[in-house]
C-alpha cells in the first residue's frame, strides 16, 4: 500500500507491500531472503506466514492490531483500526514521524512538514468521479436569491415609491 511505501521512504526501511513470499525470512537459498532487525505488520491475521517465519528467526514483531487480531508471535501490539485505508495511512504517518523524532532528525518543537495526505492512496478513477459529482452539484443547485427578498439592492416597493423609482 502507499502508506507502507511512504513509511519506508521517510524511515529508510525496506518495504514488502503486497503478497508475502513464503521463505523470505527462513530460506537462505531464495533470492528474496531477508534478515531484518524488526518486522512491522499491518494485520496479524492476513500476515500470519510472516509472523510464523519471524518467530523462527527470532525477529521482533510490531503489529497494528484490531480487536479481532490474533496476538500469537506478536511482540508489540499497537491497538488500532487496521481495516480502513485512511486509518492505516494515519498510523504509518504517526510511526514515521515518531521514528524521525527518535533518530533526532526532527525536532519535537517543530511540526513535521509532511502531510498525512501523502500517505493516503487515492484511486485516480475515484478522484475523477468525485470531481464530476461536485460539478453536477454546482450545475443542479438552485440559484441563490439576492438579499432583500429578490430585489437587487434590498429595496422594498415602499422605498422605491419614496424615491420616485
Amino acid at each position: 500500500s502507499r502508506a507502507v511505501l511512504k513509511f519506508s521512504q521517510y524511515t529508510g526501511a525496506n518495504a514488502m507491500a503486497g503478497r508475502w513470499m513464503p521463505g523470505t525470512l527462513t530460506n537462505q537459498i531464495t533470492t528474496k531472503y531477508l534478515e531484518p532487525r524488526l518486522l512491522i505488520v499491518t494485520d496479524p491475521r492476513t500476515d500470519m506466514q510472516a509472523l510464523k517465519e519471524a518467530s523462527y528467526a527470532n525477529i521482533p514483531v510490531v503489529a497494528l492490531c484490531d480487536t479481532d487480531s490474533p496476538l500469537e508471535n506478536v511482540d508489540i501490539a499497537i491497538p488500532a483500526n487496521n481495516k480502513g485505508k485512511e486509518s492505516i495511512a494515519l498510523l504509518y504517518w504517526l510511526l514515521a514521524r515518531e521514528v524521525q523524532y527518535l533518530r533526532g532528525s526532527l525536532n519535537r518543537a517543530n511540526p513535521w512538514e509532511v502531510m498525512v495526505d501523502a500517505f493516503f492512496w487515492r484511486d485516480p478513477e475515484e478522484l475523477e468521479n468525485q470531481k464530476e459529482q461536485e460539478a453536477e452539484e454546482w450545475q443542479g443547485a438552485p440559484p441563490v436569491a439576492p438579499a432583500g427578498g429578490g430585489r437587487w439592492g434590498g429595496q422594498t416597493a415602499g422605498a422605491r415609491a419614496r424615491w420616485g423609482a
